[in-house]
């Protein structure tokens, strides 16, 4: 089988991702004080994308070194599994997000912690579910004609991962335009008791909202090209087109660290702390609010 240049890029963006993720991964899991619903929610994003990072590795190595269906199965359905929880992962951080400006006063609670593993639990069982149909017989293997830009899938089952999409992405937009307006009042209200000057107001407001523009424009950039092409799509179209979509909706799970863990300042402290050969498990924190942003 000839190799393809596709093939590599795909394989060199899963091991970059895969890397990036183990960090905050390992991070979250051996950091007692990383216990928090934001902090879980971040690992299962994390989680989610180093699934796909190692799914990229590992169908590159199947295809060219262990060529087999059955193998192909599993690890396309390990791709949809991860990408699949990788997107309702950014869901739900962006809903913990929206509920710890909404119920700032109640957002510390126990019914927190209890919505939050409901959150992780539907994310996952969900994500596991549509990976699987591959496995259980939903493919097209027996019936190239019902094969979708992404073979062996179906095309009524990348039209179902597509819809999903959407509907996860225009709950998402909903939800930023929410954040906005909370923001928005929160700085304002801020800056009459503070006394500070309009156009301090304006500038605290112009950085939260960009920032939440950054977070929705990459998550969208990225995956709303291949989303896209899944609907307009056919078997018979050029492989080209479904490389240089998918391509960067690889890219969301190499960016998601950066976002989502690397800026955060506590996260950012023990990368620090390990890297001067300094670390402590008991190394005391400053909680902040997953809405900071």
């Amino acid at each position: 089988l000839a190799l393809n240049p596709w093939d590599v890029v795909l394989c060199i963006s899963g091991t970059i991702i895969s890397c990036e993720n183990a960090i905050v991964v390992v991070v979250i899991f051996y950091t007692p004080t990383f216990r928090a619903p934001m902090f879980l929610l971040i690992g299962s994003l994390a989680t989610a994308d180093l699934l796909a990072g190692l799914g990229l590795i590992l169908h590159f190595a199947f295809v060219y070194f262990i060529p087999s269906e059955a193998v192909s199965l599993l690890t396309v359905g390990l791709l949809v599994t991860s990408f699949t929880a990788s997107v309702s992962s950014l869901l739900t951080i962006t809903i913990d997000r929206y509920l710890s400006l909404y119920n700032a006063l109640t957002y510390y609670s126990e019914r927190t912690v209890t919505r939050t593993y409901i959150m992780l639990i539907l994310t996952w069982g969900a994500s596991i579910c549509y990976g699987l149909l591959p496995i259980m017989g939903w493919n097209c293997l027996k019936d190239p004609s019902a094969c979708s830009i992404v073979k062996p899938l179906m095309k009524n089952h990348l039209i179902i991962l597509s819809v999903s999409f959407f509907m996860v992405f225009a709950v998402m937009l909903q939800l930023y335009v929410q954040i906005c307006k909370i923001v928005c009042r929160h700085a304002h209200q801020i800056a009459v008791q503070r006394h500070f000057l309009a156009s301090s107001h304006y500038v605290t407001t112009r950085k939260g909202i960009a920032t939440l523009a950054v977070i929705l424009g990459t998550f969208a950039s990225c995956w709303l090209p291949f989303a896209i092409y899944c609907l307009l799509g056919d078997y018979s179209y050029p492989a080209l087109y479904t490389y240089v979509t998918l391509l960067p909706a690889t890219y969301n799970s190499m960016i998601n660290p950066v976002i989502y863990a690397f800026r955060n300042q506590e996260i950012q402290k023990v990368l620090w702390t390990v890297c001067c050969g300094c670390f402590s498990s008991t190394m005391p924190f400053r909680s902040r609010s997953p809405s900071d942003v």
